[in-house]
């Protein structure tokens, strides 16, 4: 049951997935706000632009009905005359195509914004594919497209034949009425008209709007297998992460065993903590090479050993600077002094190994914060 669950597109899409969905030119679309928009704009700019768009077509009758004598003698004339009056004519109709052409940019924008995808723009000869598109047909989607369709043309249908039979009385008395009452009357039932259609396709695209928003993140919808591959994707292999955290932590080991052996002194605690030092001419302060509890403190001790580095016993200045200084990092101020005994003890060492004499022993009476310190370790 676990498995068939982990394959099952149960889980909201991620954000991931609906930016891909995007750039693979797949968002919600509403053919029916498109249209309901441009029917809007087309309505208003009629109504902005009627009395206008009359009068210059009344005159472009007159002149198109008034023959002249002469341009009947001359046919070529008769064609540049129609060629200018279809042009006058088609000028009066630009701004409402203009606003047809806005309102079809537009229209996008209520369900997002546009959407430019290359890929939808690349042949893909799946889609002639007649066994794909017959299984497109009868799939769900189809048949939901199918009672939409019908839903749409039964309401509007409907509501079309109820203006009809509302108002047959009024139809009928047209024909019975002056030429100016007949026109205002017709005016009056198309606004009617009109506006009953207009109300009818809003309840359309309030339908449709938000049932295309939820079939488009249905189908995006993931598996749980598929949401874990691409969070490992997104913050990496888990395992593959630790195996680089792993030969990260190796190489700086190395690193750090490498520099032991430039030491000057490793303070241990004695067994638990271990940290090498170094000073050198031009260092304000002394720095810390290496440093590492347990077996790496071990190892340095052991490294040290090999290559004649002393090693000096001082628990509390181990913990504070295994503590509180970070590799390649100078020691901070608080410890110049206790530092300072350890390595004039070691510059008493060397002076020993070189002249002999009496074995120099250690007097250590260091001072370390005990904020510095921290809790007293074992060992």
């Amino acid at each position: 049951m676990a498995e068939e669950s982990d394959l099952e597109k149960t889980e909201p899409a991620s954000a991931r997935r609906l930016e891909q969905a995007r750039e693979e030119g797949q968002v919600p679309r509403s053919r029916e706000v498109g249209a309901f928009v441009i029917l809007i704009v087309a309505a208003t700019a009629f109504w902005l632009m009627g009395p206008w768009v009359m009068q210059r077509m009344a005159e472009i009758f007159r002149r198109g009905l008034w023959v002249d004598s002469r341009l009947a003698r001359e046919p070529t004339m008769m064609l540049v005359r129609l060629a200018e009056i279809s042009l006058d004519a088609l000028l009066i109709f630009v701004p409402l195509f203009a606003a047809l052409v806005a309102a079809t940019l537009l229209s996008p924008f209520f369900l997002g914004s546009w959407n430019f995808s290359m890929k939808a723009l690349q042949p893909d000869l799946s889609r002639l594919d007649p066994l794909k598109g017959m299984a497109r047909l009868v799939s769900w989607s189809g048949l939901v497209e199918l009672v939409k369709a019908v839903a749409k043309a039964s309401l509007l249908g409907g509501v079309a034949v109820w203006i009809l039979w509302s108002e047959r009385g009024d139809l009928l008395a047209m024909f019975a009425q002056s030429l100016p009452v007949s026109l205002s009357s017709a005016g009056h039932l198309l606004t009617f008209s009109f506006f009953a259609i207009v109300t009818a396709m809003l309840l359309i695209v309030v339908v449709d709007v938000p049932f295309q928003i939820w079939q488009h993140h249905d189908k995006l919808k993931m598996t749980r297998e598929e949401l874990k591959q691409e969070g490992k994707e997104l913050e990496g292999n888990p395992e593959v992460k630790g195996r680089i955290r792993q030969l990260q932590r190796e190489a700086a080991r190395k690193r750090m065993m490498a520099a032991v052996p430039a030491a000057d002194v490793i303070v241990t605690n004695p067994t638990h903590y271990a940290v090498a030092l170094a000073y050198k001419s031009g260092m304000v302060a002394p720095k810390v090479l290496a440093k590492g509890v347990g077996e790496i403190a071990l190892k340095i001790r052991q490294v040290g050993a090999e290559n004649a580095v002393p090693i000096i016993e001082a628990a509390p200045l181990a913990r504070a600077l295994y503590r509180h200084v970070d590799l390649d990092q100078e020691i901070p101020a608080t410890l110049y002094a206790a530092v300072a005994e350890v390595l004039a003890y070691i510059y008493q060492l060397s002076n020993w190994h070189q002249t002999g004499g009496n074995y120099p022993m250690p007097t250590l009476a260091m001072t370390v914060p005990d904020e510095l310190i921290g809790e007293t370790a074992n060992g």
